[in-house]
């Protein structure tokens, strides 16, 4: 059971859910914002990397709240799960693909983008498929934004990528990278270049800043799931591996 003011467990997320539906800001999946974007908004943008089942509560929540989001699934065994798939679908959420077909397929484009066509097809055979958007790899010497110097996703029937599609000067953008949401310094590709010099650190300092109404109108928050735990064990798992990722990043890849 999660400790009360413990950040980055389900209760903390149940807050800042509350916090934004008490702020009227309305939620929008982001193949809807894409297509008729509204003036105060949210988008839920959820990368299922590892742990679905995480990301599946996450789902349910937002159900029971009335909200909706859009899950990003990898092709691997740890994000692949097509009965989680179905299911958040079937919620009513956004099911789009977590593309990293570069670091798959080692740099090689045209076996890329045969990757990408093949996982693609495997997940619309689940649910619609909209919105794509890259799993950064950081590990990885290997962009797979790259993929679309040669190719065009638009090409799929894709409306859009958040790292192409989203002006950030008009969007804030807020990530749980590193698991903190001021990770930019450990963060090797969950970049982008904003026109807000709003910065936070913790879920309580923007549940505050909501309050205050100190945030834009318009906020593409970014979750990984694996990292919101109320079991004890697991959060502090979580913690102890994300901060030993945290200094391999900043030391060796983070430029």
């Amino acid at each position: 059971m999660a400790v009360p003011g413990m950040d980055f467990s389900l209760i903390a997320y149940q807050q800042l859910l509350h916090a934004l539906i008490k702020a009227e800001y309305r939620f929008q999946t982001f193949a809807e914002f894409l297509q008729h974007p509204l003036p105060r908004c949210i988008i839920l943008r959820h990368d299922v990397d590892l742990m679905p089942a995480n990301s599946l509560r996450f789902a349910h929540l937002q159900h029971q709240l009335g909200i909706q989001g859009v899950y990003y699934f990898r092709a691997v065994p740890e994000s692949w799960d097509e009965s989680i798939i179905r299911t958040i679908a079937a919620l009513g959420h956004e099911i789009g693909y977590h593309y990293e077909c570069l670091t798959t397929c080692r740099g090689n484009m045209a076996a890329g983008i045969i990757d990408f066509e093949r996982n693609l097809t495997a997940l619309r055979a689940l649910a619609s498929v909209q919105t794509i958007c890259m799993h950064g790899s950081p590990l990885s010497p290997y962009d797979s934004k790259d993929l679309w110097k040669v190719y065009d996703y638009k090409s799929y029937g894709i409306l859009g990528e958040p790292y192409f599609d989203v002006n950030f000067n008009q969007v804030f953008y807020l990530t749980d990278t590193g698991r903190r949401w001021d990770g930019d310094q450990v963060s090797v590709r969950d970049k982008v270049k904003s026109g807000f010099a709003l910065r936070f650190h913790s879920t309580d300092e923007i549940i505050r800043a909501v309050g205050n109404k100190e945030l834009p109108d318009r906020i593409m928050f970014t979750f990984h799931p694996q990292r919101w735990n109320d079991n004890l064990y697991y959060w502090c798992r979580e913690l102890l591996l994300q901060t030993v990722k945290n200094l391999v990043k900043k030391y060796y890849y983070v430029r």
